[in-house]
């Protein structure tokens, strides 16, 4: 005779013998102390001329130690499109790998570039069905519709919008950024813009900091620059 028949259910947690009996995985939150993060602020900025994406260069382990100082967290993927890295540090850069890999396959075998939207929805769709771990990135392009700011979220979520800002800073960024944001702005004031919000944000978020990288992306391709102080890029 099975001897699990004459157990008391109540012994294994059970309210039927019959039931399958459901373990747990053990888990240890120690484990997500040891994933290096970017922590972070990063800001997209849509202008008639271009847009300008600006970050900081920190990374961090957990939150509390500063594991890099000299992380460039803005990637080209696309002859005039890039995207921020935010999250996970591993999941930003596969995801990053990936998108690029993509769009210059779409490239090779239609003969032109993949539309900035098109590459925001196929964005979406990895982060909703791949493994990334907790990205947030902001994507950034020029196609013959014009120039576009999308945000594309752990869940998959595409929005776009004239300038956005993600990463743990991003209260301080917007607070700057709202009041002085003109979509007629030039690149130039742009790029003072986006650098004043990553700078305010590094003075009082700590996953924030050394540095900035700054991204222009105009029809004639993307330029990406790194400056060690914030002052030298106003």
């Amino acid at each position: 005779m099975n001897p699990n028949l004459n157990m008391n259910p109540h012994d294994s947690g059970r309210t039927d013998p019959y039931e399958p009996e459901l373990g747990s995985i053990a888990t240890d939150d120690d484990d997500a102390e040891n994933v290096t993060k970017t922590g972070t602020t990063t800001v997209g900025l849509s202008t008639a001329e271009g847009v300008v994406i600006a970050t900081d260069r920190r990374a961090s382990l957990g939150g509390r130690f500063v594991s890099n100082k000299n992380v460039v967290k803005v990637e080209e993927i696309h002859p005039t499109a890039a995207m921020t890295l935010v999250g996970s540090v591993g999941g930003a850069q596969s995801f990053i790998r990936t998108l690029r890999s993509e769009a210059s396959l779409y490239a090779t075998r239609r003969g032109e570039s993949i539309s900035i939207s098109a590459l925001a929805t196929l964005a979406g769709n990895f982060a909703r069905g791949g493994p990334f771990l907790a990205i947030h990135p902001i994507l950034g392009g020029v196609d013959d519709e014009g120039t576009h700011v999308y945000t594309i979220d752990p869940a998959g979520g595409v929005m776009e919008d004239d300038y956005a800002v993600t990463g743990s800073g991003m209260q301080v960024a917007y607070g700057t950024i709202e009041g002085e944001y003109d979509a007629e702005m030039s690149v130039d004031d742009a790029r003072d813009l986006a650098t004043k919000a990553v700078q305010a944000a590094s003075e009082r978020d700590t996953g924030s900091g050394n540095g900035l990288v700054i991204a222009e992306i105009t029809d004639e391709g993307v330029e990406i620059e790194e400056f060690d102080a914030l002052e030298d890029a106003l």
